[in-house]
């Protein structure tokens, strides 16, 4: 393939303390950039970012001054070589950092594809200088049921619909995910597999990296789809089960109760004789059942402490979100791939993706808290086995440039 002119969106500046969020990001542009293609990042979401310590009072989350937001971003390209490629258009005065305006102009007008990452850009439809504006899905089941929403979600397909080309994470959407109108290609997260070599031993330690919800419930026509709080709570009793090996989650410190499902019945006995059922935190919740909880801003706030985090892993343990299990589309996580890389097998909650991916060594799927045990004490038991398979996979099936080039092969197809 030729190399191409690519602009690729997405949100680091506005996420400055998630380093998994950033990787998510980076690997696009840096993968493609490794490639010999000519790419560029631009960020303009629209949403005000973020600070990186609460500001003055700890607890105001909205950065009104964006200059760290903006000295993150830059040290981040700078880091790959990509100090002169980079855009970020602060919304709350409307004003562009980072490539003068005559040069960002230039490189709209000259790309051959535009990437919006996880669907961030606000109005894509500024953006039509592009000739092809291609959508990369990476939250479905929540994507198709948003869009198949009669009503409120009327300037979300809007957005949807001014692009040309349509990928998803949902390798495998079938009957239980709404029909939206759009052919969704399938894709998954590319990993630059060099960033992720490690050759330090593991720890004892089973890990992931969440949050309790990142947004509020889907209900479609009777049906909710919910956040990990809901999935979590059913194996709450896990680590009782896998003593002496140690589960631990780096455990986002934002918490949105508005967004929570609810009571979702009885706690299993060694949370509920533990905790009052009122006023009680993830945190308490997760540690009175035998977990260890880190915070995530701290263990693996930024693109080093995340990756530390990961290869100091000894595999991931994680559920998904009820809305992913739900749906079983086919899914499979951001942060999954990157513990691939690094040799660090994931025991991951079973979204459908076994009919796309490997599994049984290296991926462990599970469906309840009996399967969950199980995969458990066989990874830890057969341990070089799982590392090795779990690498190999992420070779086969996440290498960035065997990702990107089907991405790119796919979007600049002409249509049938």
């Amino acid at each position: 393939m030729k190399p191409l002119r690519i602009v690729v969106t997405g949100l680091i500046a506005q996420h400055p303390s998630l380093g998994g969020v950033t990787w998510d990001y980076l690997q696009y542009v840096v993968g493609l950039a490794r490639m010999g293609h000519d790419v560029y990042y631009f960020e303009d979401s629209g949403q005000w970012p973020y600070t990186l310590d609460g500001g003055p009072s700890g607890t105001e989350w909205i950065a009104h001054d964006c200059a760290a937001n903006v000295r993150h971003l830059a040290g981040v390209m700078a880091r790959f070589g990509l100090e002169e490629r980079w855009a970020y258009r602060f919304p709350i005065k409307a004003r562009w950092f980072g490539m003068p305006h005559r040069r960002r102009r230039d490189v709209l007008a000259t790309a051959d594809l535009l990437l919006n990452i996880s669907g961030t850009l606000h109005r894509p439809a500024d953006y039509r200088s592009v000739p092809r504006l291609v959508y990369i899905d990476s939250d479905p089941v929540f994507t198709q049921v948003k869009l198949a929403l009669p009503r409120g979600q009327r300037k979300f397909r809007k957005r949807v619909d001014a692009h040309d080309r349509f990928f998803s994470f949902g390798e495998a959407l079938g009957a239980r995910v709404p029909e939206t109108g759009h052919r969704w290609r399938a894709t998954r997260q590319p990993i630059v597999l060099s960033e992720w070599a490690d050759a330090a031993p593991p720890s004892d330690a089973f890990t992931t990296v969440m949050s309790w919800t990142s947004y509020q419930p889907l209900r479609y026509r009777g049906v909710t789809y919910g956040q990990k709080d809901v999935e979590l709570r059913r194996f709450l009793d896990l680590p009782t089960r896998v003593r002496p090996v140690p589960l631990e989650i780096a455990l986002s410190g934002t918490r949105h109760v508005e967004w929570e499902t609810g009571d979702l019945g009885p706690l299993p006995p060694a949370a509920g004789e533990a905790v009052p059922r009122r006023g009680c935190t993830a945190s308490d919740l997760l540690r009175a059942a035998g977990w260890r909880v880190v915070d995530a801003a701290t263990a693996c706030g930024d693109l080093d402490s995340y990756r530390r985090y990961v290869c100091a892993s000894r595999g991931e343990w994680s559920v998904a979100k009820g809305g992913y299990v739900r749906g079983q589309a086919g899914w499979f996580s951001c942060r999954s791939a990157c513990y691939l890389a690094a040799g660090r097998p994931v025991i991951v909650q079973d979204t459908g993706f076994g009919g796309v991916l490997p599994t049984g060594t290296g991926i462990v799927s599970f469906a309840t808290i009996d399967e969950a045990t199980a995969a458990i004490r066989e990874v830890h038991g057969n341990y070089a086995r799982h590392a090795a398979a779990a690498r190999a996979i992420a070779a086969e099936y996440f290498d960035a440039a065997h990702v990107l080039t089907h991405l790119l092969d796919e979007a600049l197809r002409a249509d049938p």
